[in-house]
């Protein structure tokens, strides 16, 4: 009898349950020159890191499937897929965060981008992880923020971010990204996370504005189950060295 392979949510929720914190490295492609891949590469596998994340708020270089090629060629990490819109879908990925922007209240983010990417997702093998998405203010506007003509949740209105998360849960979705966006002045409040963490039962992904190992310890003890990290390891590749 064949044995059937675990899906990256399930490798997800089976960390969560035995207590093991995740990390994933979020590369943008537009951040990245090919000729630097191998190097980034390198340092991701000497790293703790246990996934890592493609696309960005707009990605125009287009070199994402070339990207994941090398990827997949240089490293056994699952490439998750974190797109902006439909068109950042390649096949060669593992998995995609089906994201829905919660935090705002602009039906493209909402669901019209889910509506065009069903059927070109249909057509994939890629593993679908329906995501809660919500972006959190972060002492400046981030990409996100821009590009989704979407104000960020304050990060004083616990009971606001707490109320949406459980929303979020309830609608349905797998994970809840907590997000202050990439190059964040602030990261997500720790009591925000712990809150969220003691009042939802899906696993809580938490990103930006986290610059150093002291930051992803934190977000780990406040109760975040997989953080990323983006642009504090795109301008520091040494970022994991003691």
């Amino acid at each position: 009898m064949q044995e059937q392979t675990i899906t990256i949510r399930q490798q997800i929720l089976e960390a969560k349950g035995n207590g093991q914190k995740l990390l994933a490295v979020l590369l943008d492609p537009d951040k990245i020159l090919l000729e630097n891949v191998a190097h980034l590469i390198q340092k991701i596998n000497e790293s703790p890191a246990t996934h890592i994340f493609v696309g960005g708020s707009i990605v125009q270089n287009n070199i994402l499937e070339e990207l994941i090629s090398i990827l997949k060629q240089k490293t056994t990490l699952p490439v998750v897929l974190f797109p902006g819109d439909p068109s950042q879908i390649s096949p060669k990925a593992d998995a995609i965060l089906f994201l829905s922007l919660l935090s705002g209240r602009n039906p493209d983010y909402l669901i019209e981008y889910q509506v065009q990417a069903a059927p070109i997702l249909k057509r994939t093998n890629l593993e679908v992880i329906s995501t809660g998405y919500i972006l959190i203010e972060s002492g400046n506007e981030t990409a996100v923020a821009r590009v989704s003509k979407t104000k960020p949740l304050s990060r004083e209105n616990l009971d606001l971010v707490l109320a949406t998360a459980q929303a979020g849960q309830m609608l349905g979705n797998q994970l809840i990204y907590l997000e202050a966006g990439s190059g964040a002045k602030q990261p997500v409040p720790l009591e925000m996370i712990k809150l969220i963490s003691q009042n939802i039962e899906i696993p809580i992904i938490v990103g930006g504005g986290i610059a150093d190992l002291k930051g992803i310890q934190k977000a780990y003890n406040a109760g975040a189950d997989l953080v990323v990290i983006g642009t504090a390891f795109e301008n520091n590749s040494h970022f994991f060295d003691l």
